[in-house]
């Protein structure tokens, strides 16, 4: 792959000062700067030229471009950041003009980056690339399968070359033509063209791609489809060449249940219905679901009778999905929130599309109504990661994830939630919590939630901590909600630019963090560090660590930051679920009690947030706990340990 190149600023080249330049410390951020793949191998005006690697950062931390060379190329094009693994070219066809239409760029590719940090530009490996550029592509289709059952919605995969992939491309589209014949006989009658967008199969392919068989083609009704199928590529605002027509033929059928999942859901979990023949997400189209059967409630003598019609959400031919709600049908039958049990019986799919209806295939199915859970979605912003260069940490940002992830299971252990670092599927009704770099409220917060007024009992499972709450501001609050890192610097008695100094600052932070200070004569964490080998700490009783064992005291930094992060989160959490003082007035407890977790700021010491001395962990008091207990109930036992009074 070959190896990251550093080249100091111009200015300094001429200064004679490449010595001084290139022996300073390097930019974390892209110390492991790499390019692995660039997609797609073929470019038209509006793609996305995507490129795969690592130690991207965003523009506020370096200019990114690429310097594409070929025998026929030679060009620089700006970058724009997507994420730390991917970044983009938006082509234009002015970028393609500059090239050359039929332009093929045979040689390497290579991401450069001017960091903002030291004014290097940083120069990623060369890969090998083969990219050809054109103002236009005419479609090619080699094979669409024929003679073959399908549900209306089905996909129908299509072979071929030249497709578009959507977006600022435009997009290709299957003109649809042809006559349906219902089931049991009659006449093969016309039906009016559709035309339907393509699918890449995968998000680059230009030679395989898909379309769902829509009931504005057919129907909803069984029978069998007789036509063609022509693939046009419609440029935006371009030409729209076409391939030539294929013929097809499909019997259709009615819809149908297969299978139902998972076995257990609880209040705000989808319920997956898969099949075949649904419909919804277009004007006049919609799926219901009848269900008929019995509900054994936990500890009851005898199942009840249960009909019940749903309305689930549409996500695709094969499958649809209905949430677990209080507001719905199953939700007024019962208590979502207390009661449990097993549902048993048919689930079966009734389709309507343009004032036609259809009754399919049911299923015999059963699913049991859990006891209700608070899914935690725990979303690391970019902002966050950058963050972590205050403390000297953003090399081991995995390490300080596990910690964090570490200190907020054992907040909440033997309570049902469930903390995940990436956007549920599973669950409609989640908390989303952001973990940003700076307080954008300009207080200093080390964390804040935004949400409107306290939810005692958690009757929200959706609350959001981040981003900005009208609502609040309107109160006179804080608008901003989630959890700030660069304001845990204020623990130091010198924060410099990244906090202001906090009441409790404390001398032993700075013996924590400042071996990887910049600011502080430290050196920032980086690759020569292994920062792999990063322990996980289960008690800060050897830190500080000893100054002449710099692998001791990276356990010792990551131990402490994932403490103040994890400790914060737990706390303002906490709060979204009704706390402190649940059920009556205020936010925080009266008073101060050691290791209190839902304490007020200025009650939590930085030594008891950092569990050293032994002092910490911040825990919940007493009635806290139960009452967490009582509205989010779990199997799991609680944990053996004495907590603080409440009062």
């Amino acid at each position: 792959m070959g190896s990251l190149v550093r080249r100091p600023p111009v200015l300094l080249l001429l200064a004679g000062a490449v010595g001084c330049a290139t022996s300073s410390p390097v930019d974390v951020g892209l110390e492991n700067l790499a390019v692995s793949a660039v997609s797609p191998d073929v470019i038209v005006p509006g793609t996305a030229l995507t490129l795969s690697g690592s130690s991207f950062v965003g523009p506020q931390w370096g200019e990114a471009s690429i310097r594409l060379s070929g025998a026929d190329v030679e060009v620089v094009w700006p970058a724009r950041f997507v994420d730390f693994e991917h970044m983009v070219v938006d082509v234009s066809a002015d970028m393609i003009d500059e090239i050359g239409d039929g332009a093929r760029a045979e040689g390497e590719l290579a991401l450069e980056v001017v960091s903002a940090v030291d004014g290097d530009t940083y120069v990623s490996n060369n890969l090998g690339v083969d990219l050809r550029f054109v103002r236009s592509l005419t479609p090619e289709v080699i094979a669409v399968p024929s003679g073959t059952l399908l549900f209306v919605n089905d996909q129908v995969e299509i072979e071929g070359d030249g497709f578009l992939l959507g977006g600022d491309e435009g997009e290709s589209v299957a003109r649809v033509t042809g006559c349906f014949t219902p089931q049991g006989g009659g006449a093969c009658d016309p039906v009016a063209p559709v035309e339907v967008p393509l699918r890449p199969r995968t998000p680059f392919s230009r030679r395989q791609a898909s379309f769902p068989f829509k009931p504005a083609i057919a129907g909803i009704r069984p029978g069998t489809f007789t036509g063609d199928v022509t693939v046009i590529n419609r440029h935006q605002g371009g030409p729209a060449p076409q391939a030539s027509p294929v013929s097809v033929s499909y019997d259709l059928i009615e819809s149908q249940i297969t299978r139902v999942t998972p076995t257990a859901v609880s209040l705000g979990q989808y319920v997956v219905i898969e099949g075949g023949g649904f419909v919804g997400g277009e004007a006049g189209a919609i799926t219901e679901l009848d269900l008929v059967g019995t509900f054994q409630a936990t500890g009851a003598p005898m199942p009840a009778p249960v009909s019940l019609t749903l309305i689930p959400e549409f996500t695709a031919g094969n499958r649809v999905r209905y949430v677990l709600s209080e507001q719905d049908a199953i939700g007024q039958l019962i208590d979502l929130r207390v009661d449990t049990g097993t549902f048993s019986g048919t689930i079966t799919p009734i389709v309507e599309y343009g004032g036609d209806r259809v009754t399919g295939v049911g299923l015999s199915a059963s699913f049991s109504i859990a006891p209700v859970r608070q899914v935690v979605f725990l979303d690391f912003r970019p902002t966050y990661v950058e963050s972590l260069r205050a403390f000297g940490l953003r090399a081991v940002d995995s390490k300080v994830r596990e910690r964090v992830l570490a200190v907020v299971d054992r907040a909440y252990q033997g309570v049902n939630m469930e903390f995940r670092t990436s956007a549920p599927d599973d669950y409609a009704l989640f908390s989303h919590v952001e973990l940003h770099g700076t307080d954008p409220n300009g207080q200093g917060l080390f964390g804040y939630d935004n949400t409107p007024g306290k939810d005692d009992n958690n009757v929200r499972l959706y609350d959001r901590l981040g981003g900005v709450n009208a609502a609040t501001q309107q109160d006179g609050y804080p608008g901003f909600g989630g959890v700030f890192v660069e304001s845990l610097m204020g623990f130091s008695l010198d924060p410099g630019r990244w906090a202001m100094q906090v009441p409790g600052a404390d001398p032993e932070f700075d013996k924590i963090f400042d071996p990887f200070r910049s600011d502080r004569d430290g050196r920032a964490i980086s690759s020569s560090d292994s920062p792999g080998a990063v322990r996980a700490l289960g008690s800060g009783d050897t830190c500080p660590a000893a100054s002449d064992d710099r692998g001791a005291q990276m356990d010792c930094a990551v131990f402490v930051l994932g403490n103040l992060i994890g400790g914060t989160l737990a706390h303002e959490i906490g709060h979204s679920l009704g706390l402190a003082n649940p059920n009556a007035e205020g936010f925080h407890n009266n008073g101060d009690e050691p290791n209190r977790l839902m304490d007020s700021g200025g009650d939590r010491p930085f030594l008891e947030r950092a569990e050293l001395m032994g002092l910490g962990p911040g825990v919940f008091c007493d009635e806290e706990y139960a009452y967490l207990r009582m509205i989010l109930p779990s199997s799991d036992p609680p944990p053996d340990l004495t907590r603080p009074p409440c009062y």
